[in-house]
Formats: C-alpha cells, structure tokens, sequence
C-alpha cells in the first residue's frame, strides 16, 4: 500500500513539475516574442509586427472598433506609426498557460503624440491571449489595453 502512496505522489509531482516546466517555456517564448514584436514596433516595421499575430486574431484598442484579421491589423499598426507613436516598450507581468492557449497581463510605455504633435510619454496595462500554432509557436490571437490616467507633472 505503501509503494502504491508513493508511486501516485512521484506521478502527482511530476506532472506538477511538467506544469512548472510548461510555463517556464511560455513565458521565456513569450517574453522573446515581446522582445521581437517591440524591435519590429520600434523599427516602423508593421508587416513584422502583424506577424505576431494568427491570422484570425483581433485586437480591441480604447475607444476604437475591434480589429479583426492580420491584413487588418498590420494597417491598425501602420496607422499607429505614421501616427507618430514610438518608443514602444513591454513588459510582461504575469503569464499563465492552458493547453494552447497561454493569458498575459502586462504593462507598457510609448511615446506618442500630444499637444503641438510633441511627443508625450505614455502608460498602460494590457492583457493578451497567446495561441499556440501547429509549429509550437505562440502568436497573438486577442490583443486589448487601455492607457494608465495623465500623470500631474
């Protein structure tokens, strides 16, 4: 009886440390695939950026209509450039993984656009759902922020 306790809490541990391991590797290909969105964001590079994103992804931006479908977003983001919104940065909070699916919460800064077009920082918080491909890759499949409040300065 004994042998059987500790062979269901060897097997109990192990999948739990499978689990641990799972995470770990979303979030290390997440956090890389951040790295790579930002340089692609930060290079004026929308196609690069969109590419981040499965083909039926969408994105909800504040005060704006979804955005359905990569071709679509690659423009969202191209708009957002010419824009003049820039210095992109991003930083994953928590992670968490399910199946093929994987959830981040994050938090960002930019600049962009403000009074007389200077540029103005800015900050917010997101959350994204991550899908994983048939290639084991991890793309974005819903995509929604919202700006922190205005700072006094």
């Amino acid at each position: 009886m004994r042998t059987i306790s500790t062979a269901i809490l060897g097997l109990a541990v192990s999948i739990g440390l499978a689990g641990s391991v799972e995470a770990q590797s979303a979030r290390s290909d997440i956090e890389a695939a951040l790295v790579t969105f930002t340089k692609a964001f930060n290079a004026k590079d929308a196609a690069a950026v969109a590419a981040h994103y499965t083909e039926d992804a969408a994105v909800l931006p504040p005060d704006s209509r979804r955005v359905d479908g990569r071709g679509k977003i690659q423009q969202f983001w191209q708009g957002a450039i010419d824009g003049g919104v820039s210095d992109l940065a991003l930083e994953a909070v928590e992670i968490s993984e399910s199946g093929n699916f994987a959830f981040e919460v994050g938090k960002f800064t930019l600049k962009a656009p403000g009074k007389d077009d200077k540029p103005v920082d800015q900050a917010g918080k997101y959350v994204v759902i991550w899908k994983k491909g048939t290639d084991g890759a991890w793309q974005l499949y819903r995509d929604i922020w919202n700006a922190d409040p205005a700072t006094q300065q």
